[in-house]
């Protein structure tokens, strides 16, 4: 680890100044990435700015009657806030299914969107990675693959994004917060990340002076018909190879409103709305989740060892869709997976 100098963020505007003035400076909240990637070397600051002290832990409620997730607010506490398991329990559903206790008590929802990927050659500074390394070769894609990308990849990187609040986020149709220099703004979530294309050492769509403030969820009700299925090589602490965050609004059998987001499968939560056209109007049965889940894998690709994500991927969303429909999506929902 390099030597490197800490302070605390006296406010919003004085973080963003410091920020700017010092593209070097690394935002530090609970630290449960930021420290990892220094320890490996893959990110080296200068300096890290604390931003605990900042007011922005509250969760309350939003101006169109949604819900406002303060930045620093704790996975754990989000989790486990009484709206959030009443009105938004596949994001609930999620952050649970994500890390360890430990991790969630420390880790902010603002953290959680920068997480960056778990590619084992991102983390091995022996060995070429545009995401660490512009121009320098992607290690993975002749490599071994098992745990990477098959949607949206480039030639230039086939990692994927590790967050499991993050496919929730993208399903409920959330809305990020952020204050720069120039002023307060909005993002769409599905605006925030990016995929690799030309240039995957970018992994979201702000400024470098900007700053998360908090998440917006929207007044919409998905509290009855959702799941949030994670398959993985172990059910404690394990990122996912493919998870799926379905939500749904029923009029007796008749899909009113879908929403489908995949984490594991690409750069970024991979929600796909041409799917959610698909299942409107139709009858919730398998016969329709598995041409949505089709439609879905329809450009996927597979690079060797994580071919098998293309079929798992699509058993996912049927079962994933089939628990939301019955509305028996339970904790004990998130399962393990055996090795393809």
């Amino acid at each position: 680890m390099n030597s490197f100098t800490y302070t605390r963020a006296s406010g919003v505007e004085a973080a963003v100044r410091e920020k700017a003035a010092d593209n070097a400076v690394k935002f530090i909240a609970g630290g449960t990435n930021i420290l990892d990637l220094m320890k490996e070397n893959v990110e080296r600051p200068s300096r890290l700015l604390d931003l605990n002290h900042l007011p922005l832990k509250a969760i309350e409620a939003a101006p169109d009657g949604g819900l406002r997730l303060g930045a620093l607010a704790t996975n754990a506490d989000t989790a486990w806030h009484p709206e959030v398991q009443k009105r938004y329990p596949l994001l609930n559903q999620a952050i649970l299914a994500g890390a360890s206790p430990q991790l969630r008590n420390m880790a902010t929802n603002g953290g959680n969107l920068f997480q960056r990927t778990r590619c084992y050659y991102f983390y091995d500074t022996a060995t070429p990675c545009n995401k660490r390394e512009p121009g320098s070769g992607c290690s993975a894609i002749g490599g071994y693959n098992r745990i990477h990308a098959i949607l949206g990849t480039s030639e230039q990187c086939i990692a994927t994004h590790p967050s499991d609040m993050c496919v929730a986020l993208a399903a409920l149709k959330a809305t990020v917060r952020v204050s720069g220099q120039n002023g307060e703004r909005t993002v769409k979530f599905e605006n925030f990340h990016r995929l690799p294309g030309d240039a995957p050492e970018f992994d979201h769509t702000l400024a470098p002076d900007e700053l998360v403030t908090a998440i917006d969820l929207p007044n919409e009700d998905f509290s009855q018909h959702f799941s949030y299925l994670k398959l993985r090589d172990r059910q404690s602490y394990a990122f996912a190879l493919v998870s799926v965050a379905a939500a749904l609004q029923l009029d007796g059998n008749t899909i009113k409103e879908a929403r489908l987001a995949l984490g594991g499968v690409a750069h970024k939560p991979w929600r796909d709305q041409q799917a959610e056209e698909l299942l409107k109007g139709q009858p919730a049965t398998e016969d329709t989740f598995r041409k949505a889940a089709a439609a879905v894998v329809s450009s996927a690709r597979g690079y060797g060892h994580n071919t098998f994500k293309i079929e798992l991927a699509k058993r996912a969303i049927v079962r994933a869709l089939k628990q939301a429909a019955e509305g028996t999506q339970h904790a004990s929902d998130i399962f393990t997976n055996s090795n393809p």
